[in-house]
């Protein structure tokens, strides 16, 4: 814990720097991505095929997305950039990951919770209905967000070819995540092939956890927290294999 606690440390100063506002860059940054997008569905009065209000639909969808996204893409190619910290006998792969996943999450999770305090003070949203359930999501799509970020990590390593396909792979799984659409809006031979993609069971749990039961939701937190499961014990184990690979300088 005190190799992370230092190695976050290090991570918030090398990429944020001690100018103007430092390290809340990490809070602002997915604020406004998130307040962005949202602005711009709700001045266009974009529609999303129900009555739900735009305001908390784009905000739900867009800050599960950053989360999942932010991580790891974060994570690509972290421990060539930070190769000389393997030189330090207490510094291992998995600390560097970890330092780098939890900053994204603590940046995405902040984003999140103020913007949803700040929309629902001035009205433009009602608080969740369920803040345990939106809570029980949240932890379920960090965790996949970790275990996914840890696969990637470990690939990006071995090939250069992960880093430049993950990009566009996060791009194309963009309109499958459940951000912009809702399990209850497809049609019946689509949905069970949507609920195998394990994000959309995150953020319909989320919407459940905002909406109540003026939406009909698909989530099943048992599967996803099965898929978490299983990749976090492949993550570990690639981890493992890359920090035997890896030749401190």
């Amino acid at each position: 814990m005190r190799v992370i606690g230092a190695l976050l440390m290090r991570e918030v100063i090398t990429r944020y720097g001690r100018h103007n506002i430092g390290f809340l860059w990490l809070f602002f940054e997915p604020m406004l991505f998130t307040l962005g997008i949202t602005t711009l569905w709700v001045l266009s009065k974009a529609t999303h095929g129900s009555n739900l209000p735009i305001t908390t639909f784009s905000l739900t969808g867009y800050s599960s997305i950053l989360l999942w996204r932010n991580c790891s893409n974060r994570i690509v190619k972290a421990i060539e950039v930070n190769h000389s910290l393997m030189y330090h006998r207490n510094v291992r792969v998995i600390d560097v990951f970890s330092a780098r996943i939890l900053l994204e999450i603590s940046g995405a999770t902040s984003s999140f919770i103020t913007l949803t305090i700040i929309f629902s003070i001035i009205g433009l949203m009602k608080p969740p209905v369920d803040i345990l359930t939106v809570i029980i999501a949240w932890v379920l799509l960090a965790w996949f967000a970790y275990a996914l970020s840890l696969i990637v990590g470990a690939a990006s390593e071995r090939s250069e070819i992960v880093e430049r396909v993950w990009h566009i792979f996060t791009y194309l799984m963009f309109p499958l995540s459940g951000a912009a659409y809702m399990v209850d809006w497809l049609p019946k031979s689509t949905q069970q092939m949507a609920l195998w993609i394990p994000m959309v069971h995150g953020t319909e749990m989320i919407r459940h956890g905002f909406f109540g039961s003026a939406v009909h939701t698909y989530e099943d937190p048992y599967y996803l927290a099965l898929v978490n499961l299983v990749m976090t014990l492949f993550g570990l184990a690639l981890v493992r294999e890359t920090g035997r690979r890896v030749e401190p300088e």
